[in-house]
């Protein structure tokens, strides 16, 4: 095949895998907007589109410099290069906002999401898949993580868990005598809906971060890399749905589907290297883990009404494990390796997170007053009810 075709080949697939990951977008919005209460839907709907809009746009002017240094690429056009890879951006952010939706405030998310698309997400990307400034350090990652269980998910997962640190839990989540209130979600339609473009947008997530399809070689890899990805997120919804009904005898929709995005996170840092039937294996291990983490950070009161912490960072570092335990060649990928990955991103993405939301929270508080939170933020954030015929009941 000549070199204009496949330069053209790869440059459209790496357009539409990142048109698969954009429905993503709609994806946490669908999701996060049908698991809080009706009077928050309009403020999670309008975080989700600041992120998109902001993150993509701090990404262009600054962070896509951080990370990689310059705009070039190699086999196909630089600018969707920088399209596939500015696609990731939001991710970040959008997992660390549905985890302190319904009393986080807009507008300092929004501020927090500029600084973690300009700076704190490009230079975790810059020490693994960009330029990387540890180079000949002791500091220098060999981690193996194709699209980024912990360069994204856990990335975003320890950023939440700072936030909540922070912010607290929502009120009348955990009762005075350590009892822990349910919040039903608002709407499971919409709920569900959103989990299934995530799923979608998964396939362009994995296959596009295998880089070239203009070969055999390359369409073969890209097919299995999304086989894998799949198979990792059925694996995970049935292990769920087993896990459920053996402890409650109910099969709980909103946890299927947490198991299903549990797998898809576990197996997004290696789906090139395994054969047919590991990921089997990793999904549902990655299912049990969304389970128990539940249950661990309920007992814990750190208040996450989307599950993220057990999806995206708890799974982030088992699919990064993974990686270590069963494709681990003894030379470039190694357990230790993952591990050293893991542990350096951890400090650094947790401690900065940290400290930025700490320091936003003192200039202008994440929470939203008491009264504005029993209210609800679409009222207070945007002045525009999701559903405004509804009458709310506090």
């Amino acid at each position: 095949m000549g070199v204009e075709v496949s330069y053209v080949i790869d440059t459209l697939y790496a357009i539409f895998a990142m048109t698969l990951i954009i429905f993503m977008v709609p994806g946490f919005a669908m999701l996060e907007a049908g698991i809080v209460r009706t009077k928050n839907v309009t403020a999670v709907l309008t975080i989700n589109t600041l992120i998109y809009a902001i993150a993509s746009l701090a990404f262009l002017l600054i962070g896509y410099s951080i990370a990689f240094g310059d705009f070039g690429a190699d086999g196909m056009s630089k600018w969707a290069a920088f399209l596939f890879q500015m696609a990731f951006v939001g991710k970040v952010v959008n997992i660390m906002s549905g985890g302190v939706s319904e009393r986080a405030k807009v507008i300092p998310l929004a501020l927090f999401t500029i600084i973690m698309a300009a700076v704190i997400y490009p230079l975790v990307v810059n020490v693994t898949w960009g330029s990387n400034f540890l180079e000949g350090t002791a500091l220098a990652l060999s981690m193996y993580d194709l699209a980024g269980s912990t360069v994204i998910h856990s990335t975003g997962g320890w950023a939440l868990l700072a936030a909540i640190l922070i912010i607290g839990a929502r009120k009348g989540r955990y009762t005075p005598t350590g009892g822990i209130r349910v919040i039903p979600a608002s709407n499971i339609p919409l709920l569900t809906l959103g989990a299934f473009l995530l799923w979608i947008g998964w396939f362009g997530f994995n296959g596009g971060s295998v880089g070239s399809i203009a070969s055999k070689e390359g369409a073969d890899a890209v097919a299995l890399t999304i086989m894998n990805t799949n198979t990792a997120g059925l694996a995970g919804a049935i292990m769920v749905a087993v896990i459920m009904y053996i402890k409650y005898k109910k099969l709980d929709i909103t946890m299927i589907l947490n198991g299903a995005l549990g797998g898809l996170v576990a197996i997004t840092a290696g789906p090139d290297l395994y054969d047919i039937h590991t990921p089997i294996l990793i999904g549902a291990i990655g299912g049990a883990l969304v389970v128990f983490g539940v249950s661990f950070f309920d007992k814990l009161k750190l208040d996450d009404p989307v599950g993220a912490l057990s999806v995206h960072l708890v799974n982030g570092i088992w699919g990064t494990l993974a990686v270590g335990i069963f494709a681990s060649n003894g030379e470039d990928i190694t357990f230790l390796g993952q591990l050293k990955g893991v542990i350096v991103i951890a400090i650094f993405a947790f401690v900065v997170s940290y400290v930025i939301l700490y320091l936003i929270n003192k200039v202008m508080p994440l929470r939203a007053h008491k009264d504005e939170e029993v209210q609800g933020l679409d009222v207070e954030e945007c002045g525009v009810e999701a559903y405004p015929e509804f009458k709310r009941a506090f």
